[in-house]
């Protein structure tokens, strides 16, 4: 039976987020009031958010749905030892800062896929808009899907229909507001996940059916095994670490910061949050595996049959089950709503920044250069709703949500790092490395197969298991490597063969080595920046037109070059 009283609750705590998400999206028509919206406004708040609102946006975005659900099954299924996400991504925002977030915002760059587009053309570097995409669509499912099983687990609701409103609120405010609406959601919705999981905490320690955590530490400690258990917890961290730096949602709060400095400190900042915010799933988990399940009203099969120990394919509702059948109802309610609250924050996040890369890298710098301020927010307020849809299908398609999880860093570890990486700081690498190195990458992470998409696996690598489809081989950092590899080896072969006359220069088709075209390559300025505007010239040009800005102030911005 419908639970109404909460259902009316859930619906007050859905009406006071959308009112602040309107209400602070109205700070974008008043910062540009007389001359219309610009993306950098909506995109980047206008490069005006502070340190402090920065760090709970960033913390807030990284601890969603996922991130809560996530890590109680983890200390559930395996331990702590196993519950690797929390301090993977905590790494990731951390060397995040240390190698790309000063460098990034002193470029001025408004996406991650600027400096793709600006060495090896519009069109070259628009393929790395796809792995980026699928990472922020599978992000945004990961939470929503954790929303559904806690909605439908305390208030006996659809989870279809759960999934589906929760979705339509976080893209409203999103649609109408921009990054500022995001941005001061995000504050809010901290809070409510804070105070939310930690009023559940006590009250569900506080009842007979959940032995003493001191009892039996080793326990939930958990502990890895095996070398081939040992080689695939590598490649998870590995991937969890180094995959979580390139995503345009981190890169949208660094854009947006005031400082250089700024982004810096809340990139450092927000990983010690995140590892904060682990604590209270983390206690969730480790409550529900001393939990004797006997003793309480919950029924896996829902045939008054029970069971000692939740049953592996409901593991990923071990918090709700806690809220609901651990604590009172009026906890329960309020841990509902941290969750809620923690699945708004990141959803409306990866959102945003799949549409803005779209309106701007592909639409503006690809398809339309000479497109308008006012078409290019048209075209991201239409892809808010398109990504909106695509994520909310994959949350009612896939189950796991640690396993999806996972695959939400797959392809943006082996692709896109290796990618970032190299156009920030190998000055050689050229166009025709780049897509050797994609494609490399590419090949060899789905040669491994995908048993969560049904994708089987091409290759058998070392340690492969034929029973359960895993690869315990560390392929995922073998193929980023590869990449890595590719991409360096490929570049500086082709600049050596152009350079030294053994290739003719008709044959540097992509014109990235020799075959440079005249033109100059400009992008709307960062207003933020006192730059020179005629002593900066472009090297050489990576592209294949150049690219046109709306803005009447041009910043030529240097190509990283030879």
């Amino acid at each position: 039976m419908i639970d109404y009283v909460g259902v009316i609750a859930i619906i007050l705590f859905y009406l006071v987020i959308l009112f602040i998400g309107v209400w602070a999206g109205r700070k974008t028509d008043k910062a540009k009031q007389g001359i219309g919206e610009q993306t950098e406004e909506v995109m980047l708040a206008g490069r005006n958010i502070g340190t402090l609102v920065g760090i709970f946006t960033m913390t807030a975005t990284w601890v969603g749905g996922a991130y809560i659900n996530g890590t109680a099954e983890a200390l559930y299924n395996g331990g702590l030892v196993r519950c690797q996400a929390p301090i993977g991504y905590a790494l990731s925002l951390v060397l995040g800062g240390v190698l790309f977030a000063r460098k990034m915002r002193d470029e001025g760059y408004i996406t991650m896929l600027d400096p793709f587009q600006i060495k090896y053309g519009q069109r070259v570097g628009g393929l790395m808009f796809f792995p980026a995409l699928l990472g922020e669509i599978f992000w945004s499912a990961a939470i929503l899907s954790a929303l559904g099983a806690t909605l439908s687990v305390i208030l006996n609701i659809n989870m279809t229909v759960s999934v589906i409103i929760s979705a339509l609120i976080a893209v409203f405010y999103t649609f109408t507001g921009g990054l500022y609406a995001v941005a001061y959601t995000d504050v809010v919705q901290l809070f409510c996940i804070f105070i939310g999981l930690w009023v559940c905490i006590p009250a569900a320690l506080l009842q007979d059916k959940t032995t003493d955590l001191s009892r039996n530490v080793g326990d939930w400690i958990g502990e890895i095994g095996g070398f081939r258990e040992k080689s695939l917890w590598v490649d998870r961290m590995l991937l969890l670490v180094f995959g979580g730096i390139p995503w345009q949602v981190y890169f949208q709060r660094v854009l947006s910061s005031k400082t250089s400095s700024g982004a810096q400190k809340l990139s450092f900042v927000a990983g010690i949050g995140c590892i904060m915010m682990a604590i209270p799933p983390a206690l969730i988990g480790v409550i529900a595996r001393n939990t004797d399940w006997r003793l309480t009203e919950y029924s896996p099969w829902g045939n008054g049959t029970k069971s000692q120990h939740i049953p592996a394919d409901q593991t990923n509702m071990v918090v709700p089950l806690v809220f609901q059948y651990l604590t009172p109802k009026w906890v329960s309610f309020i841990g509902l709503g941290a969750v809620s609250a923690a699945v708004m924050s990141s959803a409306d996040s990866s959102v945003l920044s799949a549409a803005s890369m779209f309106a701007h890298n592909i639409w503006k710098l690809t398809i339309r250069p000479h497109a308008s301020e006012k078409e290019v927010i048209v075209v991201m307020r239409f892809s808010i709703i398109v990504v909106g849809g695509l994520a909310t299908v994959m949350a009612l398609t896939i189950n796991s949500i640690y396993g999806l999880w996972y695959l939400c860093a797959d392809l943006v570890y082996v692709i896109l790092f290796p990618q970032l990486l190299l156009v920030m700081y190998f000055k050689r690498s050229n166009t025709y490395g780049s897509l050797c190195g994609y494609a490399v990458g590419l090949l060899l992470r789905l040669s491994g197969g995908e048993p969560l998409l049904h994708f089987p696996a091409i290759i058998h690598y070392p340690m492969y298991d034929v029973e359960t489809g895993t690869q315990y081989f560390p392929f995922k950092t073998m193929s980023m490597i590869a990449s890595l590899y590719c991409c360096v080896a490929i570049s500086l072969t082709t600049l050596y063969l152009f350079k030294s006359g053994i290739l003719s220069p008709k044959y540097d088709v992509l014109n990235c080595v020799v075959n440079i075209p005249g033109e100059r390559i400009v992008l709307p300025t960062d207003t933020s920046f006192n730059v020179n505007c005629e002593t900066l010239m472009l090297q050489k040009i990576q592209s294949e037109n150049s690219l046109v800005p709306n803005s009447s102030k041009e910043t030529f911005l240097p190509m990283l070059s030879s």
